[in-house]
C-alpha cells in the first residue's frame, strides 16, 4: 500500500508540474499578443536554438524535414518543456520552493533568449517573465495540496491498522484541493490562452485585410510572353512556374512575420548613400514597375533536392532606388561592396552591390505569380536577385538596407560559415523517372529541370550505367534566369540501371561531377536516380 501511494503521490506530483507549465504558457501567451507574437517564450528559445546551431545541425534540419523543420523545433521544445515540467513538479514535492525557483530560472532564460534575438528589445522580456511567475505560482499553490494532509476522522479506538505504518506521509494528502486547485489554474489559463490568441489573430487581421485589399498595378515593363514548349508535357515533371503554394520556404522565422502594408517602411543607408531614402509600399507603387520571370535556389539545396522553384515577380528595380539615394557600384568608384538587407525578424542578408547594379532585374519584388506576395515568402516586400543564392540576396521581410563592406561586415550566414558571396552553380535534376521506379521495357521518357541562372542552359545530357552520354530535348527557353526543361527517350531495356544527368550552361561549362556538399556555398555533384525495369 505504501509503495501504491507513494507513486500516487509522485504522479500527482509530475501532473501538478504539466499543469503549471501549462499555465505558464498560457499567461506568456496572452502577454506576447500584447507585446509582439514573436517574443513568446517557445519562439524566442527556439529562435536562439536556430541562431546558435551549427550550420551542420541546420543542414540535418533542412534535409529531413524540409519546410517543417521549424514545426519539427517547436514540437521538440514543447516536449522538453513538458518533461521539464513534470521533472520540476516532482522536485517541488520534495524542495516546494526549489521547484518554484526552478520556474523562474527557466523563465529568465526565455527572456533572455527574447532580448537577445537580432530584433530583441527589453518589453519581449515580459511574457517569458510573467508566464514564469504564473507557472511558479500555480506550482507553489499545487505543491501545497501534495503536502498538506485533509481533515482526518478520528482513528478507531481498537487497532484495525489503519492510518499507521511508512505509507501515511504518501497517502495523506489533499486530493480534493489539488484536483480543485489544478482545474481553476487550468480553466483560467485556457481563457488567457485564449485570449491571447485572439489578440494575435485582431492584430494579424489587419495585415491579412491590407494584403487582401492591395491591388497589384499594371507593370510598366512587361515580363515577356513565355515562348510557346517551355513547358514539357510530362507527368511527374515539374511545372514551369512553380504554384505559390508549392514555393520552398527555407529562413529562420519560427513564427511567420505578418505586416500592415500601410505602415511597412524601407530605409537605405549607410557607406556612400548621399541620400538616405525611407520609402513605404505606396511610394514603391508609384515608381516604374518591373514584371520577370525568375528561379530562385536555395544554398541548402542538395543535387537533385526540392529546395528550388521558378515564380513570375512583380516589383520596383532595386538598382534606381539606390541610384536615387546616390548610390555608385565598386566599378564606377563606389566605397561599398555590400548591400546588407535586414528583416523585420532581424535576418541580415549580404549582397555585392555589383551585381545588384550590373544590369540584372534585381528588385524589391511586392507580387509572385499575379497576386500579392503570400505572408510567408516576404509580404510586403522582399528581395529577388537572379543568379545569387537566396541566403545571399533574397530577403524576405525586408525593412533596411545598409551599404557597407564585406570586410566590415559578415551577414547571419557568413557568420556560421557559409561563404560571402555565392552565385548559383549550373545543376540539373531527373523529376521522372523517380529513384526506385520501375518503368516497363520500351521507350521511357527521362525528364528534369536545369538551371544556371544569369548564364542560362544550352545543352542536357544523360547516360545510363556509365555509359555513353546522351543529348536531351531541351524545352524552349524563357529567359537565362528561369530553369529550363529537359527530356531523352530512353529505350529501356530490363534490369536494374541507373540514370545521370549533366548540364551546360551558356557560358559553356559544364556541370561538375566532383560531389561536395552544400556548405559553403551550393552542392555539386550529378543527380542520378536507380531504376527496376520490368
Amino acid at each position: 500500500m505504501a509503495h501504491r501511494s507513494r507513486a500516487a503521490l509522485t504522479a500527482f506530483a509530475a501532473l501538478g508540474g504539466l499543469i503549471a507549465g501549462f499555465c505558464s504558457l498560457a499567461a506568456a501567451e496572452l502577454v506576447s499578443a500584447l507585446v509582439r507574437p514573436e517574443a513568446g517564450p517557445v519562439t524566442a528559445v527556439g529562435g536562439a536554438v536556430i541562431d546558435r546551431s551549427p550550420a551542420a545541425l541546420k543542414e540535418f534540419a533542412v534535409r529531413h524535414f524540409g519546410t517543417g523543420d521549424k514545426l519539427a523545433l517547436e514540437l521538440g521544445i514543447v516536449v522538453l518543456l513538458a518533461v521539464f515540467a513534470m521533472a520540476v513538479g516532482v522536485l517541488a514535492l520534495h524542495h516546494r520552493r526549489t521547484g518554484s525557483a526552478a520556474v523562474l530560472l527557466f523563465g529568465a532564460v526565455g527572456a533572455v533568449a527574447a532580448v537577445g534575438r537580432p530584433e530583441g528589445s527589453a518589453p519581449d522580456a515580459l511574457p517569458s517573465v510573467v508566464g514564469a511567475a504564473v507557472g511558479a505560482g500555480v506550482l507553489f499553490a499545487l505543491t501545497g495540496r501534495l503536502t498538506t494532509a485533509p481533515p482526518r476522522p478520528p482513528a478507531p479506538a481498537s487497532g484495525s491498522g489503519s492510518g499507521s505504518g511508512s505509507g501515511e506521509a504518501y497517502r495523506a494528502f489533499d486530493r480534493r484541493g489539488f484536483v480543485i486547485t489544478a482545474a481553476v489554474a487550468t480553466a483560467v489559463s485556457a481563457g488567457a490562452g485564449l485570449l491571447g490568441r485572439r489578440l494575435t489573430s485582431s492584430v494579424q487581421a489587419g495585415a491579412t485585410a491590407s494584403r487582401h485589399d492591395l491591388v497589384l498595378p499594371v507593370p510598366d515593363s512587361p515580363a515577356p510572353a513565355v515562348p510557346a514548349g517551355t513547358g514539357l508535357d510530362i507527368r511527374g515533371l515539374s511545372p514551369f512556374f512553380t504554384p505559390n503554394k508549392d514555393f520552398y520556404r527555407v529562413d529562420t522565422a519560427l513564427v511567420v512575420p505578418r505586416l500592415d502594408a500601410a505602415g511597412w517602411r524601407l530605409r537605405i543607408h549607410g557607406e556612400g548613400v548621399a541620400r538616405p531614402l525611407t520609402v513605404g509600399l505606396h511610394d514603391l507603387l508609384r515608381r516604374e514597375i518591373i514584371e520577370r520571370d525568375i528561379t530562385l535556389a536555395c544554398v541548402s539545396n542538395e543535387v537533385g533536392g526540392p529546395y528550388i522553384g521558378n515564380a513570375r515577380w512583380l516589383g520596383v528595380r532595386l538598382a534606381d532606388l539606390l541610384r536615387e539615394a546616390g548610390v555608385r557600384p565598386p566599378s564606377a568608384g563606389g566605397p561599398a561592396d555590400q548591400l546588407v538587407a535586414r528583416s523585420v525578424d532581424g535576418m541580415t542578408i549580404g549582397t555585392p552591390v555589383e551585381a545588384v547594379m550590373d544590369g540584372r532585374d534585381a528588385m524589391l519584388a511586392l507580387g509572385m505569380n499575379g497576386e500579392p506576395l503570400p505572408f510567408a515568402h516576404g509580404f510586403p516586400v522582399r528581395m529577388v536577385v537572379p543568379g545569387l543564392y537566396g541566403y545571399v540576396s533574397a530577403c524576405k521581410w525586408i525593412e533596411d538596407i545598409e551599404l557597407t563592406t564585406f570586410d566590415a561586415y559578415d551577414a547571419y550566414w557568413v557568420r556560421r560559415s557559409w561563404a560571402q558571396q555565392a552565385p548559383v552553380k549550373t545543376e540539373s535534376r531527373i523529376d521522372t523517372p523517380r529513384s526506385l521506379a520501375s518503368p516497363k521495357p520500351g521507350t521511357v521518357p527521362v525528364a528534369g529541370v536545369a538551371w544556371a541562372q544569369h548564364r542560362g542552359i544550352s545543352r542536357v545530357e544523360v547516360r545510363v550505367d556509365g555509359g555513353e552520354w546522351h543529348t536531351a530535348r531541351l524545352a524552349a527557353a524563357d529567359n537565362r534566369d528561369t530553369w529550363r526543361q529537359w527530356v531523352w527517350e530512353w529505350p529501356a531495356t530490363s534490369g536494374r540501371h541507373t540514370l545521370e544527368v549533366r548540364a551546360t550552361d551558356g557560358t559553356g561549362a559544364t556541370q561538375t561531377g566532383r560531389r561536395a556538399g552544400t556548405v559553403p556555398d551550393g552542392a555539386t555533384g550529378r543527380h542520378s536516380v536507380v531504376v527496376d525495369v520490368s
